[in-house]
């Protein structure tokens, strides 16, 4: 019997979970992928937006403000990386300054601080390879970017240092009302719990829905992106909007947190709920309505595309609390953009929401902060032989494009929720994320996972499941 269950290990149920670790309460997190950040939470745009485009009073704008102020302090307690390069939202002639004024006024009602109206002059001595086009802008300066993996890790590692149990590929098919609280069945057996907190994506209206009789439906909407080389990194350093349509902010031209230059997403609302594929057409979009706010986008030097997931609720707003026909089941549902920017925010409050149904005390032990992956590139020369010498692994350089030692990837997976996969490797290192795709590091960081996970090649997968790398009939020549 469990006091909370968590369903899914993305970037808000890391962050419930995170919070929850503050207090005395038996906690587990169940996701039914192998690793943390599976799903929504690794393929987005990775922007901290300011808040201004939200309506105001709602769940969206309350908590994305909310959590664009605490993110400053949570990379510094969590060491992950996070920075406030700014945003620009542009306009292109006179008639569509009302809609730039709007978004301006919603801005300040929401409580965004900082934020101008600058003029064609003043944007393009800020960014000069906006285009020429531009009439004015919106200007938020707290606006940012952070790395999605690295703070979807960090919660997850830091409230399993405070005690929160998570159970991987365990994958919840079925939920009923018992009398002290919930049974969950999975393809792991059956688990009780007092509560249930719902953090699952675009799943969650199936558990909602398993629970309750008044049904929501999230719609799976479809982001296609395409990331460039480093190479391009510096072509804009402000994230670049334009003005927002009904199906969310558009296509973005910004850099990221660690050097490139990502533009995207599409916006297409699909069947599937695991339906990742980009599109040609997808991405031919991508690239046309990108140009039409930054010129001289260097396309021929994208590097990789993807897609993402984003769990579009009808009612057009997060759902967070308790379900009102079924106590003690917590939603934290419709998590769509600014579900990243929010992340903090929302687990703060469905932690707030336990506290006071449980009457919740907090620890005296609560461990806040966490230590990332060592990074010798960061460290003086100095400092960087000193590590050398004490472990000459920090010297082997497996990823050549993002100068990846084999010191870090052997800490990301010996560490709390460690690497079991190549993906996993990848999210926490950046092994395998560089100009050749891992075209070339791959079989040695192949080659360190069997060591440290004391299995066969064989068995290692790319992201779990079924995503094996090496195939054929006689294991004992690898």
């Amino acid at each position: 019997m469990y006091d909370v269950i968590i369903i899914g290990a993305g970037v808000c149920g890391a962050a419930v979970a995170r919070e929850l670790s503050r207090y005395q309460a038996k906690v587990c997190v169940m996701e039914k992928e192998e690793d943390v950040c599976c799903g929504t939470s690794k393929a987005n745009s990775a922007i901290v937006h300011a808040g201004y485009d939200a309506v105001t009073g709602s769940l969206k704008a309350k908590l994305n403000v909310r959590g664009n102020e605490m993110m400053g302090e949570l990379s510094k307690e969590l060491d992950f990386p996070f920075e406030r390069n700014g945003s620009l939202v542009l306009c292109f002639n006179e008639d569509e300054m009302p809609n730039l004024q709007e978004l301006y006024d919603r801005g300040v009602a929401n409580g965004v601080k900082e934020l101008r109206i600058l003029s064609k002059e003043e944007v393009l001595r800020m960014e000069p390879n906006v285009t020429d086009d531009v009439y004015a802008a919106l200007y938020a300066p707290t606006g940012g970017i952070v790395c999605p993996f690295g703070l979807n890790i960090a919660l997850a590692e830091n409230a399993c240092a405070n005690g929160v149990e998570f159970h991987f590929n365990t994958e919840v098919t079925e939920i009923r009302k018992v009398d002290e609280g919930y049974e969950l069945q999975t393809n792991k057996g059956a688990f009780q719990t007092k509560y249930v907190v719902n953090a699952a994506g675009v799943y969650a209206d199936k558990f909602h829905n398993m629970v309750s009789g008044n049904k929501i439906h999230i719609t799976a909407r479809r982001g296609d992106y395409c990331l460039l080389d480093k190479e391009a990194g510096k072509h804009v350093s402000k994230t670049i909007f334009a003005l927002p349509g009904k199906l969310g902010k558009g296509i973005l031209v910004t850099p990221t947190i660690h050097g490139n230059l990502l533009i995207g997403p599409t916006a297409v609302n699909v069947e599937d709920k695991e339906g990742v594929n980009t599109t040609a057409e997808g991405l031919a979009q991508v690239i046309e309505k990108a140009g039409m706010s930054v010129h001289n986008i260097p396309t021929r030097q994208v590097i990789t595309s993807f897609a993402g997931l984003r769990a579009h609720e009808d009612g057009d707003d997060f759902i967070i609390g308790e379900v009102e026909d079924a106590k003690g089941f917590i939603d934290c549902a419709g998590i769509e953009s600014p579900g990243i920017a929010s992340s903090p925010a929302i687990g703060e409050m469905a932690a707030e929401i336990l506290k006071e149904k449980m009457g919740l005390k907090k620890k005296d032990n609560f461990i806040s902060a966490r230590q990332g992956i060592k990074n010798p590139n960061t460290l003086s020369k100095e400092e960087r032989n000193a590590l050398i010498k004490e472990n000459p692994a920090y010297g082997n350089i497996i990823c050549r494009c993002e100068m990846i030692t084999e010191g870090e990837i052997i800490d990301a997976i010996r560490r709390p929720l460690g690497a079991k996969s190549l993906d996993g490797v990848k999210r926490r290192t950046r092994a395998g994320m560089g100009r050749c795709q891992s075209g070339f590091c791959s079989p040695r960081t192949m080659e360190i996972l069997a060591r440290e996970c004391d299995m066969s090649m064989f068995d290692i997968t790319k992201s779990g499941g079924e995503s094996k790398l090496v195939v054929g009939t006689n294991k004992d020549t690898v």
